[in-house]
């Protein structure tokens, strides 16, 4: 028996057509969505979103402006309750507003009494003391917290949160499913009309001043190419300036043709399913974006993580991986090498992580499911 039709706001870092957080947030509704319905609820989203109606068009979903206060507060008034995550929201690197405004979503959602959960998320780095006490006193009052990794658990515990009432979980992108797209394959052919070239997807951003990480990934893929021919895929994830980063790569690349191989880029993969798509697509993805590592991890295919920021090492950790290098100190032949091993072990990578993956996909459903009942019970009260 499906109940009256509830809603639930869910806040983050959305319409910014990060691909990353997209596929946060739909992950996040898919989730939400299945484990409503197996306990007969009919709780529907609202997203706070920067983009409204690209969010309404993208998911089918209910969406406000985050940044206008009274329809943020309507949303969350009429609802059963508010969802804050995942991603990355609650640090302070990129900007000092960024944990005001969460944190202050999530006390405006406590004030008005409602039940108030944290999905998943990312925290830190906080270098800012008076957040530490901030994220304290509005976590204090949320009625569920989960956190992605380690590092954030003991990060909340140093903030002064007892241990018992944190759940380390996946990032919500383990759980995510791609779309099912017809392969348009000939014989020896890919759909990118490239002859049996194993398909290395590449995700970069810019981070260092003078580039020297990406100059560095194009001499270790130049070694590759020296041995044998490959596609060199790249995947944006952050429009549009992971598309500039990208092509600053392929113009650096130049014409690859000589030796066999190929370059492409990817420009139509705006839907995180669609992205997901690509990957699983890959024989092999090297990725400075989080997410392109585990989208990567959701669909098996073997990974070399190139470190910006410690979530990329926190996550990679959780497969027993290492990245091959920081972008401050890569090495090219290193790179180089590990690609070459992947493409040669690629079943063999797949064999030794499976038991891993497949436990982070269902740990991945875990705050959906501890969320859903919370509602449950307060709506059968």
């Amino acid at each position: 028996m499906v109940t009256t039709p509830q809603t639930i706001v869910i806040s983050g870092y959305y319409g910014y057509k990060n691909s990353g957080d997209e596929a946060v947030l739909q992950s996040i509704l898919t989730a939400v969505d299945e484990q409503s319905k197996a306990l007969g609820l009919n709780l529907q989203p609202i997203v706070l979103s920067i983009d409204p109606e690209l969010t309404k068009s993208t998911y089918g979903v209910q969406a406000v402006h985050r940044m206008k206060l009274g329809e943020v507060r309507q949303a969350i008034k009429s609802s059963s309750g508010l969802i804050s995550g995942g991603g990355s929201l609650l640090q302070d690197v990129t900007s000092p507003k960024t944990i005001p405004y969460y944190l202050g979503i999530i006390k405006l959602a406590q004030w008005m009494g409602k039940p108030t959960f944290i999905y998943s998320q990312g925290v830190g780095p906080v270098s800012r003391g008076l957040f530490h006490s901030m994220i304290k006193l509005v976590f204090k009052k949320c009625n569920y917290i989960s956190v992605r990794d380690h590092e954030s658990a003991a990060l909340l515990q140093k903030m002064g949160l007892r241990s018992k009432s944190i759940d380390i979980v996946p990032d919500p992108v383990m759980g995510l499913h791609p779309k099912e797209r017809r392969e348009a394959l000939n014989e020896g052919i890919d759909e990118h009309g490239n002859k049996n070239l194993p398909v290395i997807g590449i995700s970069v951003r810019y981070w260092e001043k003078d580039r020297i990480e990406l100059q560095k990934i194009v001499e270790g893929l130049q070694m590759v190419m020296q041995r044998q021919p490959i596609h060199l895929r790249f995947l944006p994830f952050h429009l549009p300036s992971d598309v500039e980063a990208s092509q600053y790569m392929i113009d650096q690349l130049g014409d690859v043709s000589s030796t066999g191989s190929h370059i492409s880029l990817c420009s139509d993969a705006v839907h995180p399913q669609d992205m997901l798509w690509e990957i699983s697509q890959c024989q092999l993805v090297i990725g400075m974006r989080l997410h392109s590592l585990i989208y990567a991890a959701n669909v098996r295919v073997p990974m070399i993580g190139i470190s910006y920021d410690p979530k990329i090492d926190q996550f990679l950790e959780r497969l027993e991986l290492q990245p091959v290098g920081n972008t401050s100190s890569l090495s090219p032949s290193a790179l180089s090498s590990e690609i070459s091993r992947l493409l040669l072990h690629e079943e063999d990578w797949r064999v030794v992580h499976a038991t891993q993956i497949d436990q982070l996909k269902q740990e991945a459903q875990v705050p959906a499911q501890r969320i859903v009942e919370y509602i449950f019970k307060g709506d059968n009260k």
